[in-house]
């Protein structure tokens, strides 16, 4: 390998992606990213690609995706599987979807309590906090 085409060390490497040096170390120990051989000199050396690919984690991780998912994605990033990559984004799409709807209720309840919070002024007894306790207590921990 030319000199060119693997001229980053992990640091380097890290701070092209944005990221830290131990993230790179854990997604390596992961499988996410290849590890360089250790050449004689002992400075392992990374390729310009390899910042693309970080790149691609971190944005994958920001849309949602676990990281199994992501190795998944990058198996697939040949775009012979333009389906089964479809169908992962469909399955994250749905989950995140589902996830807006419980935000949603979580949301509206709140609100409410905000509300009764304001309302309540300064009770000596809290809508909010009494709410919460009967709750628990009707959960029974």
């Amino acid at each position: 390998m030319s000199n060119a085409n693997a001229a980053l060390t992990i640091g380097s490497l890290a701070s092209a992606a944005g990221v830290g040096v131990e993230t790179i170390r854990f997604y390596q120990r992961r499988g996410l990213l290849r590890e360089p051989a250790r050449p004689l000199a002992g400075i392992r050396r990374y390729h310009a690609g390899d910042v693309a690919r970080v790149r691609f984690i971190k944005r994958s991780q920001a849309l949602g995706f676990r990281l199994d998912e992501i190795i998944d994605l990058l198996r697939l990033a040949d775009g012979a599987h333009c389906d089964e990559a479809r169908t992962i984004a469909d399955d994250k799409l749905r989950s995140v979807r589902e996830k807006l709807v419980q935000l949603q209720r979580i949301e509206r309840e709140l609100a409410a309590l905000v509300r009764a919070c304001a309302v309540a002024g300064s009770e000596v007894s809290c809508p909010l906090i009494d709410t919460l306790l009967a709750d628990a207590e009707r959960s029974a921990w």
